[in-house]
């Protein structure tokens, strides 16, 4: 039964349950609870996927293949038939009009059915996609209409039934048991009655420069398009009302990211000074110069962390661009200004590789670096902890140990987070509430596209070092398949005997853990045994205690080791210069910014550096294009661009952990562009209306909270 609209407020008639529709009765109702419906709101959010041009029929001459038609026909033959190629049985019609005739053909049918349905001499109209194969046109799984007997204008017999003719038809996502004509009897009256009580309060002065529709009509509009709209427009995901509903979801994303970042900017923070007092001479004992997009992006930094607001920024650089010299750089100006500095990364691997590095610099300069983890006896993490407190330490390296509870610093200034994929906004939180507002810098060798970072770092400052060090070689990545991997041997053993290193390393997936670690131990044996028995070959697993791998690491480092068989705990972070090979075994069972990750750990010297990837025997569609994805290119923007088409933005972030509310409309592949116009609107509101303190926006603030839920803690707006 319909809902008094009289008696019940907008946005509470919005939250009824999708079972008060009219439509909707006892069958209905969960199988649209099957497509995540609850409420009326979200029936209103469930887009069409595409549409169909049913405003006029296509005589049978003018089927364009590979179009979908809707055309007239009358029933000439029928019957069933086997196909030589395949061995099974088909349906097969035959229909014409006055212009020519086409098949309609069935691969999965109930011959009783069909032949009761399609009788010769049966009036039908078909929509269906049109296929060619030689000269001969078909339709397979055609929609039917059956028209009553001796028509003479079947399009008049249509116009009759405007919920399926005669107009652009929407096409919905559907369920088992729901069909597209059911859909439409459910959504139309839907639209007609409920689009009118959604709201949006977008101030009217940017609906007008940005040539939006009320959210409304905008709706309706979606559902049902008029007769003027353009068929390729609508399918394209480009026409005026889905744009104006797009806009607005951005707007509320990017007006949260704006209130974060003003949240930050509102907040005092160090304002450092350029002491030099190590920065100088640390540049001076450097065996390279640093690159002209390192020393902006360092430039960029030094503004920030000498202002008086906490810095805020992503550091984005490609594998091998030099991140860590910057991240240094940034600590020294800290550590100058009498503060500490915490760098936290996500392995125990990439941590000590940190503290590695940080360290032979730090202890140069007369200055204290320690590594915080897990895996620590109690004595040493005790006194560890007391000197990180008494300010005795000047740098604290470490993985999630840093941010659990018992971890005190004297004073933190700067706080550094690396692969920040791999952690969610609420870890960048924590580091920060471990001082006083310290400054933050986040780094992340997974290039992220423009459209992303916007979106997953709205409330950071993007520094991006896009220029490689010179004499970096390109890395050849070749794929071999099958019986090819001898020559993957071949080039190894080639490497190896110019007294160069590789690496060969093996998927772990969660589900087979134990099989997969046996698989790649055996293999390290079988390697050994029959391949090369000549060669030193160590494993490294994640499963090793911390001494059994630091103690394999250095012996790769050291060269002792000549081929190192890992699980994919040396993702990020390991440097070896004379390594030169990177073999990754079924290597379809990577993601792409994982092969690229791994791919990263060669190259690294002044030789030339190979990459060959060993696919499983049987590999999808999708790990074929990831593939050769890497075999065309090591850019790594353009990398994260393909991975972003091919696994889609969900996947691509992990939205659920990064804090961020769902897109019900927006593509951000398709809405690059309207995420910009949206974005620069958002930031020039919150200034315009003071962090949307003033009286005219409170109905955008209330918005917002409602949209954006209790994740909005960090603008200090809840």
């Amino acid at each position: 039964m319909p809902i008094n609209n009289s008696t019940i407020n907008q946005q509470s008639l919005l939250t009824q349950p999708i079972g008060s529709i009219h439509g909707v009765g006892p069958k209905m109702l969960p199988k649209l609870k099957k497509l995540g419906l609850q409420t009326i709101e979200d029936a209103l959010y469930h887009l069409p996927l595409r549409y169909e041009d049913r405003r006029r029929l296509t005589p049978i001459s003018r089927l364009r293949p590979g179009s979908q038609e809707v055309f007239f026909g009358r029933v000439l033959a029928a019957g069933e038939s086997t196909t030589t190629r395949l061995r099974r049985k088909i349906y097969e019609v035959v229909v014409a009009d006055d212009s020519g005739q086409i098949s309609l053909k069935w691969f999965r049918y109930r011959k009783p059915w069909l032949q009761k349905l399609l009788p010769l001499g049966k009036q039908a109209v078909l929509i269906g996609e049109v296929k060619q194969f030689g000269s001969v046109r078909e339709v397979h799984h055609p929609d039917i209409e059956i028209l009553p007997d001796n028509v003479s204008d079947p399009l008049q017999v249509l116009l009759k039934d405007p919920l399926n003719f005669g107009r652009i038809l929407p096409v919905y996502p559907l369920t088992e048991g729901l069909s597209q004509k059911q859909a439409r009897k459910i959504w139309f009256p839907l639209v007609t009655q409920y689009a009118d009580n959604v709201a949006s309060p977008l101030p009217e002065e940017i609906l007008h420069r940005q040539n939006l529709m009320p959210i409304s009509k905008a709706l309706r509009q979606v559902h049902w398009p008029g007769n003027q709209s353009s068929l390729h427009t609508l399918e394209q995901g480009r026409d005026q009302a889905r744009n104006s509903l797009v806009f607005d979801e951005f707007f509320f994303l990017e007006l949260g990211l704006a209130l974060k970042r003003a949240g930050v900017q509102l907040e005092k923070g160090f304002s450092f000074k350029l002491e030099h007092r190590y920065t100088l001479p640390l540049s001076k004992i450097l065996p390279f110069k640093l690159t002209d997009a390192q020393r902006r992006v360092l430039g960029e930094i030094k503004q920030d962390m000498c202002s008086p607001q906490p810095m805020h920024r992503l550091l984005q650089g490609d594998v091998g661009s030099g991140k860590t010299i910057v991240a240094l750089m940034a600590a020294l100006i800290a550590i100058e200004n009498h503060t500490q500095v915490a760098v936290v990364a996500p392995t125990e691997i990439l941590a000590e590789q940190h503290f590695r590095t940080f360290d032979r610099w730090l202890q140069k300069l007369g200055l204290k670096a320690v590594l915080l983890q897990g895996s620590m006896s109690a004595p040493v993490k005790r006194e560890t902890l007391q000197q990180i407190a008494a300010g005795e330490v000047d740098l604290i390296v470490g993985t999630h140990a840093v941010l659990q509870e018992g971890v005190e610093f004297n004073l933190l200034g700067l706080g550094v987070v690396d692969e920040q994929h791999r952690f969610g906004v609420k870890q960048r939180s924590l580091l920060k509430h471990k001082g006083a507002n310290p400054d933050m810098l986040v780094m992340t060798a997974t290039p992220i596209p423009r459209t992303l970072s916007m979106t997953l770092y709205g409330d950071l400052s993007v520094s991006v070092i896009d220029q490689l060090p010179p004499g970096r070689k390109p890395i050849t990545t070749k794929k071999h398949i099958g019986a090819q991997r001898g020559k993957a041997y071949q080039i190894i053993k080639e490497e190896i005997e110019q007294g160069r290193q590789a690496y060969i390393v093996y998927p772990l997936i969660e589900e087979s853990e134990k099989s997969d670690l046996k698989a790649a131990i055996d293999a390290a044996e079988q390697l050994k045994k029959e391949i090369f028995p000549q060669f030193s070959i160590g494993v490294l697993h994640g499963r090793m205690k911390t001494e059994e791998k630091d103690a394999v690491m250095n012996s790769f480092r050291e060269g002792d080791l000549q081929v190192l068989v890992s699980t994919t705990v040396i993702e990020v972070g390991v440097d070896v210069p004379n390594a030169t090979v990177m073999m990754i075994e079924h290597a379809d069972r990577f993601g792409l910014s994982q092969l690229h990750q791994l791919r990263g750990r060669v190259g690294r010297g002044a030789d030339k550096s190979y990459c060959l990837l060993i696919p499983s025997d049987n590999y999808s569609e999708d790990a074929g294009r990831r593939l050769q994805v890497m075999v065309d290119t090591e850019d790594g923007f353009r990398i994260a661009e393909a991975d972003l088409e091919i696994r889609g933005p969900g996947d691509f972030l992990g939205t659920r952990q990064a804090g961020l509310p769902d897109f019900r409309v927006a593509n951000l592949l398709r809405d690059a562009r309207i995420l910009e116009q949206a974005r620069q609107e958002a930031f020039n509101y919150v200034a315009q209306s003071k962090q949307l303190t003033t009286p005219e926006s409170q109905s955008v603030r209330k918005e917002l909270l409602h949209r954006w839920g209790g994740r909005l803690e960090l603008a200090n707006i809840g």
